[in-house]
């Protein structure tokens, strides 16, 4: 963070002085970086922390809000960048490419650091993977603005410079754009990326002891952590029978779709012998009526 935020005031200078509005716009995308780490870093000790009284899913949420509002801030900028890019295009300036080679060159040195510093612990949190596509972002502006310096030395022509402003646009909306849409999703508590309701109904039904499943919900406590709440139809048995139907299914949930955190409510049935002497399974306890249909038992 401390040497991200110490390359944004080269980026400034250098880009004042060079008349590069690539270098301008880089050093923009550079603070949102900077503020991104340090939100990730915010969020990472937050979501650390035990459950208490008063937030008793503990802070899951933090890190993916942090994640959420680091993607906001790219969007915001990208909107500047554009607006100043086509400015440039309509009233181009000359530029000093050699300034501009050197200053992305050390930009590419560090952001292709920290990358790697960030590249394992960003595979499974979203709050971390945010922080690393910003570093990947200038890692690809960068070379961008290395190679519009090397065009600009051998055309001569000085769009080049807000060309490359746009293309860093593209690019900021682009890795913005997944970490909204599923940071969004884990804060409207969606379905998580990955896990399909049917898929984990089919898999509940085929265990053991498991009549039928209804009221499914499942969602995230973080980028990470999935939780699932439901009621389970089984048949008429002993606690110690369904104990080992939860533990089925507990299992069944765990090893296949990584949801550790369940609350599974039992509905138990008996069969009452019709007339015609077909068993019709007979809710005894539950919500009476969850399916629309009212069982009357004497």
């Amino acid at each position: 963070m401390i040497v991200t935020f110490a390359f944004v005031l080269l980026e400034i200078v250098a880009g004042v002085r060079a008349h590069s509005l690539a270098l301008l716009s880089d050093a923009g995308h550079n603070f949102t970086d900077a503020l991104a780490l340090a939100l990730a870093w915010i969020g990472f000790y937050l979501q650390s922390k035990p459950a208490n009284e008063t937030k008793t899913y503990g802070y899951h949420r933090t890190g993916v809000l942090s994640a959420f509002v680091n993607a906001l801030t790219l969007v915001v900028l990208s909107a500047w960048i554009l607006y100043e890019s086509v400015m440039r295009i309509s009233h181009p300036e000359a530029v000093n490419e050699t300034v501009m080679m050197a200053v992305a060159s050390v930009g590419l040195l560090m952001n292709g650091g920290i990358m790697l510093a960030l590249r394992q612990s960003s595979k499974g949190d979203l709050n971390i993977r945010g922080a690393f596509i910003h570093m990947l972002g200038d890692a690809l502006g960068s070379i961008a603005i290395i190679a519009g310096a090397v065009a600009i030395r051998y055309t001569g022509w000085s769009q080049v410079d807000p060309a490359l402003s746009i293309v860093i646009v593209l690019l900021i909306v682009w890795t913005a754009w997944d970490i909204i849409r599923e940071s969004l999703n884990i804060l409207l508590e969606g379905l998580p990326r990955g896990i399909h309701l049917s898929d984990v109904t089919a898999a509940m039904k085929a265990t053991t002891g498991v009549l039928d499943v209804h009221d499914l919900h499942i969602w995230s406590l973080g980028s990470s952590a999935h939780a699932l709440s439901c009621h389970v139809l089984i048949e008429d048995v002993p606690p110690s029978a369904s104990d080992v139907i939860l533990r089925r299914l507990n299992g069944v949930l765990e090893e296949k779709f990584r949801i550790a955190h369940t609350t599974v409510q039992f509905e138990h049935v008996s069969c009452a012998i019709s007339e015609t002497g077909c068993a019709i399974p007979v809710k005894l306890e539950g919500h009476e009526g969850h399916e629309g249909h009212h069982h009357h038992h004497h």
